[in-house]
C-alpha cells in the first residue's frame, strides 16, 4: 500500500477550546474496554435516533426532546473517537478518516429524513439542507486530498455548533414552530433549513473559488502551451 500522508487538520469553531479540553478530560477517563470503534458506531446509531425521533415528533412533542438527547449522544462519540485513539496512541489515519466521514454523510441522511417526516420541516427544505451538506462533504474531501488541509469547520461554525443549534430550534419549536416573515407565516425549521443550505452553498462556491486559485497557482500551465 502507498505511504498515507496524514492531512493537517484546521478546527476554528468557537466552541474549539474548551471542547479540546472537554473531550480530552472524557477520554483519559473512559473505560479501557471502550474503543474508538464504539464510539463511532454509538455516534451512528444516535443519528438514526435522532431521525426516528423527529419521525416521532409528528406524534408528540416528546420526539423533539428525545432527538435533543440523540444529537447529545451523536456528539459524545463523533468527537470523542478520535481524541480517544490519540489519547491511547491507537490511531489509524486511513480507517479513521474513511469510516468517520461515511458515518457523517450516513448519519446526515438519517437526521434529515428524519426530519423531513417531521412535520416541522418541508421535504424539499430537508432534500435542500441534504445536498448542500453532502456536497459541503466533497468539497471539503477534495481539498483535503489535493492541499493537505483538513478543513472542519467555516465561519467559527463546525459540527458541534451545528449540533447546538439544532438542539436548541427543537426546543424552541416547542414554544414556537412558526415564524413570521414578510406578514406570511412559515415553519420554523423551514426558515432555519433556508438560511442554512443557502450559507453553505455560499461556502462551497468561495471554498471551490479559493482551492481551485491555490491549486492552478502550485500547478499552473507550461508557458508553451499558454503562448499557443
Amino acid at each position: 500500500m502507498t505511504e498515507f500522508r496524514n492531512a493537517r487538520r484546521s478546527l476554528t469553531s468557537v466552541l474549539t477550546p474548551i471542547e479540546k479540553r472537554v473531550l480530552l478530560w472524557m477520554a483519559v477517563r473512559l473505560p479501557r474496554r471502550v474503543n474508538s470503534d464504539h464510539l463511532t458506531v454509538l455516534a451512528l446509531t444516535a443519528m438514526l435516533l435522532a431521525g426516528l425521533s423527529y419521525w416521532l415528533a409528528r406524534i408528540t412533542n416528546v420526539g423533539l426532546v428525545l432527538a435533543v438527547a440523540g444529537l447529545a449522544i451523536s456528539w459524545f462519540g463523533d468527537s470523542l473517537d478520535g481524541t480517544l485513539a490519540r489519547v491511547r496512541r491507537h490511531q489509524r489515519p486511513r480507517y479513521g478518516f474513511y469510516v468517520d466521514h461515511v458515518v457523517d454523510a450516513v448519519g446526515a441522511v438519517f437526521l434529515l429524513g428524519g426530519l423531513a417526516l417531521s412535520g416541522y420541516m418541508s421535504p424539499l427544505v430537508a432534500l435542500a439542507l441534504l445536498v448542500a451538506y453532502l456536497l459541503l462533504l466533497v468539497e471539503t474531501f477534495l481539498a483535503t486530498y489535493t492541499l493537505g488541509t483538513f478543513t472542519m469547520s467555516y465561519l467559527k461554525i463546525g459540527p458541534t455548533e451545528l449540533r447546538l443549534l439544532l438542539a436548541v430550534g427543537n426546543l424552541v419549536l416547542l414554544v414556537h414552530p412558526k415564524a413570521e416573515l414578510f406578514g406570511r407565516q412559515y415553519l420554523l425549521f423551514d426558515v432555519g433549513g433556508v438560511v442554512a443550505a443557502c450559507g453553505m452553498t455560499a461556502v462551497i462556491v468561495v471554498s471551490a473559488a479559493v482551492h481551485t486559485r491555490a491549486l492552478y497557482a502550485a500547478e499552473p500551465l507550461p508557458q508553451t502551451l499558454i503562448a499557443e
